[in-house]
């Protein structure tokens, strides 16, 4: 499994945060071709070469209004800018952004060709981004109408850094604590304090230092980003892969402006894992549902998903729902829960598991080929395990019991 780990240095913005995982091998051709879909107009992503403070890193540039070059420019000196949905340069020129609504954005995401986990990770970036501004404002959500978040920059930055960790094959992340300027800012609603309102609601319970910087640090959307994506709660363990650095546009006082990811392979063949635990108890859904439910969990990505029995307050019965899944899928599950049951809230935290090397082999039955799951440990093949959908599919078409096809099978992995 692939996890990275943020660094924020010097912060962390959506522009930045982009420009690390290009750094990592995200491939900007691919990139804009992907996010080109989306139907918000042309623009082009310039990654630049850039080095401060003695250190390299790559600095990220969306152009609003231009044709893709068909190639990142590399090299030369780039001018970034800092999106966020109170942007520290509001007042300067250029065309005004159109304020969409999270409806719009919603819309956009949904009819781009964008792979469905890309689509989920940036619809959830965004709806976070909404709540946050919406308790700031004391609104709803589907009210707020995003100011320079909804400019076609920002959506390419999240949407774009969404694709990029799709394609670098990033399946967890770790995050430090995010470093606080002070002062003030200039945005569309005026003067306000740093960090941004919306950015101190988002990362609230999340660790955070001081620092004497007179600057914005960390803007809406990064903490959007990296809120949205926390799955581990620290940098794991594993084998170091890779560095992605990027910088910001600002110089700093005592630090560099510099975002580092890290990326670890975890979890190689066999050994130790992560997963996350999920538990609710529920004592007012049919049997019928709770059915349902399990069924729609192991569709949606669960390792495994069992009611067990419990004795609920007041004495009476209920069950409660155990949910394993990896730490990419935990959103998107609880999400599930919600939506497909009563439960008013979810359980979580992470667990170890020790698990087999695993590779599928086919045998031949008299009924047909199976295929076997054979797992295997520090090199020697330890258990076999037909395939029970196969199995059946054989058993239905040959009218014998499924016991018959799975235990001839099982003969001939053991042979």
């Amino acid at each position: 499994m692939k996890a990275v780990h943020f660094d924020m240095v010097g912060g962390a913005s959506g522009d930045m945060i982009l420009a690390a995982l290009i750094d990592l091998g995200a491939p900007v051709e691919d990139l804009i071709k992907s996010l080109a879909t989306l139907n918000i107009g042309p623009f082009d992503i310039r990654a630049e070469q850039c080095v401060q403070g003695g250190m390299r890193g790559m600095r990220v540039t969306v152009i609003d209004g231009a044709e893709p070059a068909g190639h990142a420019r590399r090299g030369g000196h780039a001018h970034s800018h800092e999106e966020h949905a109170h942007a520290g340069n509001a007042g300067g020129g250029g065309k005004p952004h159109p304020h969409r609504g999270l409806a719009d954005i919603r819309k956009a995401i949904l009819g781009a060709a964008l792979h469905d986990t890309v689509r989920g990770s940036a619809i959830r970036v965004f709806e976070r981004l909404a709540a946050a501004e919406a308790a700031v404002h004391g609104t709803t959500p589907d009210e707020i109408h995003f100011h320079e978040v909804g400019a076609v920059d920002s959506i390419v930055d999240i949407v774009g850094a969404c694709a990029a960790m799709h394609m670098l094959g990033i399946e967890a992340v770790a995050i430090g604590p995010f470093p606080i300027g002070y002062g003030t800012v200039v945005c569309a609603h005026g003067t306000i304090p740093l960090p941004a309102p919306a950015t101190a609601e988002m990362i609230r319970g999340f660790p955070a230092v001081t620092t004497g910087e007179t600057a914005e640090l960390v803007t809406p959307t990064g903490a959007a980003l990296l809120t949205t994506w926390k799955s581990i709660e620290r940098m794991p363990a594993g084998r170091l892969l890779k560095t992605g650095c990027a910088f910001g546009r600002h110089s700093l006082k005592d630090r560099p402006n510099l975002l580092r990811a890290l990326l670890f392979e975890t979890g190689v063949d066999a050994g130790a894992d992560e997963c996350r635990v999920l538990e609710c108890n529920i004592d007012d859904t049919t049997p019928e549902l709770l059915g349902n439910m399990l069924s729609r969990l192991g569709a949606a990505g669960a390792l495994d998903a069992f009611l067990t029995p419990v004795q609920m307050k007041k004495q009476r019965p209920g069950s409660m729902l155990t949910v394993l899944c990896k730490p990419r899928d935990q959103a998107a599950l609880e999400d599930l829960v919600f939506r497909e049951c009563t439960t008013f809230g979810i359980r979580s935290y992470a667990a170890g598991r020790t698990v087999l090397a695993r590779r599928f082999e086919t045998v031949r039955t008299a009924f047909g080929e199976v295929r076997v799951k054979v797992g295997q440990w520090k090199g020697e093949d330890i258990t076999r395990s037909p395939e029970y959908e196969d199995c059946v599919r054989l058993a239905d078409r040959a009218g014998v019991p499924v016991r018959a096809v799975y235990e001839q099978a099982l003969r001939s992995a053991l042979r």
